[in-house]
């Protein structure tokens, strides 16, 4: 008799997640990592949990909606049962608007929101100066403002959900044989390893690069998104800046010129940052499935196996509810899963 209902592979967001919705069930549990929690691309330090834009509707961004409405609920749960903090905070996003073709469309978009959103959450142009200085300049004067978007604190989060399972009495080992139902939520490398299993590509690994700075923008400072860049300010004086998009790449885990250079680039954007002491660089690689969806379901001809991966830049975002979807799946073969992210559609099953 197995010494565990379910064994998940993988301590990222992801694997995390899962667990503790597995818990949750009544499940027992058993998490492997031979690096341990959020060692990989759920260790950054960024946290924007940004939605969709409030149009050409589909199931990727009604389930992403879902997941960012959960998230509150969720890690207060989490936060309760770890005594710790995630640092979640829904302090929505600016975006200043350039010029009058966006600011057309960003106008479009309230009602879009509205309904799409589902009256929970609003955006809406407002004057930038109703902002203070925490507001890049904008060419028009004016920004979108989304009471959707959430921040996050990677690191802690992950810390959070670890103390959690722990306290819940569930093992995080840095090896150890599967038992029970085997989820696989093994980032970029497992999806590279599912290519060659089945023949076919599944995805691969982007990397990121990022920074941490000692800045105080507020506790309830909005993430701010300027020309590519997120500023992500958390609730204990720090500031997270990023990311970086690498296809290719010789070290996961290396900073180098490119993060100097989106430094230099946030501070012509935010000048206030100039002369901030960098608390930590960060670098790691972020897995991006072949439908750029998470990879959710059934793992095809290995019975009681399942996969949960393909975060890439919406992890934490959707983990709440890829968590919930999962649960269901490898506890009550309930397969809630939108088409789009099955793993048969890839295969063609």
């Amino acid at each position: 008799m197995a010494m565990v209902d379910v064994t998940v592979m993988g301590a990222g967001i992801f694997g995390l997640s899962i667990a503790w919705a597995c818990v949750q069930r009544g499940a027992s549990v058993r998490v492997v990592d031979p690096n341990g929690p959020g060692a990989g691309a759920s260790g950054g330090t960024v946290g924007a949990m940004a939605p969709h834009t409030p149009e050409r509707w589909e199931p990727k961004k009604d389930f992403q909606l879902d997941s960012l409405l959960m998230a509150e609920g969720f890690w207060a749960g989490v936060d309760a049962a770890s005594g710790l903090t995630s640092g979640y905070g829904r302090t929505g996003r600016l975006q200043p608007i350039a010029d009058e073709r966006l600011l057309a469309l960003a106008r479009e978009r309230i009602a879009q929101a509205d309904e799409l959103w589902r009256g929970r959450a609003i955006w809406e142009v407002r004057p930038a100066t109703d902002f203070g200085s925490w507001v890049p300049p904008s060419d028009t004067g004016l920004v979108i403002h989304d009471t959707l978007s959430a921040r996050m604190d990677p690191r802690r989060a992950c810390a959070s959900l670890a103390a959690a399972l722990r306290n819940s009495g569930v093992e995080i080992a840095t090896g150890a044989t599967s038992e029970g139902a085997v989820v696989w939520a093994t980032g970029y490398r497992g999806l590279l390893e599912m290519s060659d299993v089945f023949g076919r590509e599944m995805g691969n690994g982007v990397k990121g690069q990022s920074v941490l700075l000692e800045f105080d923008a507020g506790p309830d400072a909005p993430q701010v998104f300027c020309k590519g860049i997120h500023f992500v300010a958390h609730d204990n004086g720090t500031l997270g800046i990023g990311s970086t998009s690498e296809r290719y790449f010789d070290d996961p885990q290396a900073t180098d010129g490119q993060l100097d250079d989106l430094l230099r680039r946030a501070v012509e954007i935010m000048p206030q940052l100039a002369g901030a002491r960098v608390l930590a660089r960060w670098a790691g690689v972020r897995p991006r499935a072949i439908t750029r969806a998470p990879l959710l379901g059934p793992w095809p001809g290995r019975a009681g196996h399942f996969i949960a991966n393909g975060g890439f830049k919406i992890g934490f975002g959707m983990a709440p509810k890829v968590a919930e979807v999962m649960a269901g799946l490898v506890l009550e073969g309930a397969d809630t899963i939108p088409p789009e992210f099955h793993v048969n559609a890839v295969l063609d099953l």
